[in-house]
Parts: structure tokens; sequence; C-alpha cells
């Protein structure tokens, strides 16, 4: 089972510490965080009840495309093209290009949050 971590900091800590990395100054430990929000109200948005939902289908029926994907949600199209659009800019998603279409590949399957 892969979890993926969750850190929640200041934008500015984020950068300092990405920063720190780049240069050398920090190495990141096996259990640090890989995602970061900057707000748990930001989280709350991209984790919302509604939207860890929509993980778990795609984590259990793997659906081949986002039309199959919004056949089997009832979700439009258009709004989960963007909310896996986002998903996808925090690694919480994987957009992996199968034929010809776009395929959604939950990257975890369950969140752990580090304040």
């Amino acid at each position: 089972m892969k979890v993926i971590k969750i850190g929640i900091a200041p934008q500015s800590e984020i950068r300092a510490r990405i920063l720190a990395i780049a240069k050398g100054e920090l190495k990141p430990k096996p259990s640090d965080p890989k995602i970061w929000f900057t707000s748990m109200r930001s989280l709350s948005q991209v984790l919302s009840d509604e939207n860890r939902a929509l993980l778990a289908v795609i984590r259990l029926t793997k659906p081949e495309s986002i039309s199959h994907l919004s056949d089997l949600t009832g979700r439009k199209q258009g709004n989960l093209s963007r909310t896996l659009k986002t998903m996808s800019r925090y690694g919480l998603v994987k957009m992996e290009r199968h034929n010809r279409f776009m395929r959604p590949v939950a990257q975890g399957e369950r969140y752990q949050i580090m304040a």
C-alpha cells in the first residue's frame, strides 16, 4: 500500500527548502513529504471528500480514459479534466497516454499529512 506523505508549510518555507535541496545544503529523508501545500484550506480543496472518492474510483476501476471515468462517476468531462490536472500538478494522479487517450492513474492509496 503506497502512502503519499503531504506537508503543509508557508510558501516561503517551501521555497527555502527547495533551494536548500538544489544547493545540496539539505538532503531530504525518505520519510519527508513529497507533496507540499501552503495551507490546510488548499489541501482540503484538492483532497475533498468528492476528490478522494474520485481517487478511489480510479484506483479500483483503472479507467481507460477520462471519458470512461466520466461515465463511471457521472461527472462532466470538463470538470473532471480540471480536477485531474490539479491532482496531477500535485502528484496525486499521473496522466498516462493509453492508445490515443489520456488515462488517469492514482499514485497512492493512503495520505499522511505532516505539518
